[in-house]
């Protein structure tokens, strides 16, 4: 008998199946399983999908919008003097409440894996402890990763690169930095090398802030790429963000691309919070500061969507909701042929599970059983819906379960319920 089957579901790649699962594992997908089990979920109709995944994050802030007061410019740079009077003043206690409830937000969408900056430029490294606890306490049902991030520049702090060392020391994943921050852009070239170095020794993975700048002459994701191939981190290095790329000189971007592609560094734009914060000492045209996505692609990096923030100094929206980000980022990239569309909902779920090195991740017999039943028929049309996740397992536990999005009429001559999936 097995613990958990998942009937008549459609897979992102079109197969109708059912999913058997027993623990925490998946033991078997089949068009047909005929076996008992001490729990059904009917799919028949809807797309099942592996969880959601966010690569990048700022867990540590997260729900604190308003405080201490809220960002009036609504630029990066007041957010992060914004967050640099909040983090010391929230305690261990708040940060891990704040995250805790986010996190419930994230497993009611489908959102089962995180990997979250956490802001290392404090002394008292508040932040970390909170986060290192809120990773303990989510294990069982959310896998969070850690990066050590610098966010005051990792030579600009006069602890910046001490208080790295010191979060990598107390169990922090992967290595983070902010290269374009520091004062000198000789000082944010020797802070890519250095860090790079530092991850090699560990033998972690990197995933710097590059570059978030409207500026076109911000280039340190060339050194990345160059540390990278150098240092031989391909496949765990990540440059996140990657805006200067937007103003950035065709010609010289035809040769940087390329470089990326050939080290193995991926990329993580995060569309919802890079259209709001760049471009704002534009007037007009006014930049929206997304990184170049389709051409990125076509070379074969890795480019997965991020959320970046909830409800904090930098956005003052945002719901955990990785379709949102999808759904955003396929306007902003223009990536509307039927083919781009649904790989946008790949690059929430497998390119984004591939960037940060997710182990058992799958719908396949021997992966981790976590899923999510989405209330659409493929993948496309989750994206355009955003729909209900009506039935979220994690680990091999049904965690969250929500009703379908119907709504109802009460119009002579019109049909009672309204359903917005094709056909509906």
């Amino acid at each position: 008998m097995f613990d958990l089957l998942v009937k008549g579901g459609t897979l992102p790649d079109g197969r109708m199946a059912d999913i058997a699962v027993s623990g925490d594992r998946i033991a078997e997908v089949a068009p047909k399983i005929d076996a008992e089990a001490r729990e059904v979920i009917d799919a028949t109709g809807d797309l099942v999908a592996p969880p959601f995944v966010d690569p990048h994050f700022h867990m540590d802030a997260t729900l604190s919008y308003g405080l201490p007061r809220v960002n009036a410019s609504g630029t990066l740079l007041e957010g992060i003097s914004l967050w640099g009077e909040l983090r010391d003043l929230a305690t261990v206690d708040e940060m891990v409440e704040r995250a805790l409830r986010y996190c419930d937000w994230a497993v009611s969408m489908g959102l089962l894996a995180v990997r979250s900056h956490v802001d290392t430029t404090p002394d008292h490294l508040n932040t970390v402890t909170a986060m290192l606890e809120v990773r303990e306490k989510v294990k069982p049902y959310l896998d969070l990763q850690l990066v050590a991030f610098p966010q005051d520049g990792l030579y600009r702090a006069p602890t910046g690169r001490d208080n790295v060392i010191r979060a990598l020391d107390m169990g922090v994943d992967v290595v983070g930095g902010i290269p374009h921050f520091e004062r000198t852009m000789q000082d944010g070239a020797a802070s890519v090398r250095d860090l790079c170095e530092i991850a090699a020794e560990r033998g972690l993975p990197i995933d710097l802030h590059c570059d978030e700048t409207d500026d076109p002459h911000s280039r340190h994701v060339e050194t990345l790429a160059y540390e990278v191939q150098r240092l031989g981190l391909g496949g765990r290095a990540t440059g996140s963000h990657l805006t200067s790329m937007h103003s950035m000189d065709n010609y010289y971007v035809s040769k940087l691309l390329p470089l990326i592609a050939e080290a193995g560094v991926a990329a993580i734009p995060n569309p919802l919070i890079n259209i709001v914060l760049q471009g704002r000492h534009d007037t007009f045209p006014k930049r929206r500061g997304l990184t170049r996505v389709k051409e990125m692609q076509a070379l074969g990096i890795d480019v997965g969507w991020g959320q970046d923030c909830v409800l904090d100094p930098w956005y003052s929206l945002g719901t955990a909701d990785m379709l949102d980000v999808a759904f955003m980022g396929l306007h902003v990239a223009q990536m509307t042929h039927p083919d781009e569309m649904a790989r946008c909902f790949t690059m929430v779920t497998e390119t984004n599970a591939k960037i940060i090195g997710l182990d058992g991740y799958g719908l396949a017999k021997g992966c981790t059983a976590s899923l999510v039943v989405l209330d659409a028929a493929d993948p496309t049309e989750a994206v355009r819906l955003r729909p209900s996740r009506l039935a979220v397992v994690s680990k091999g536990k049904v965690v969250s379960r929500s009703a379908r999005g119907d709504g109802s009429l009460t119009i002579p001559g019109r049909p009672e319920a309204v359903r917005r999936r094709r056909g509906g």
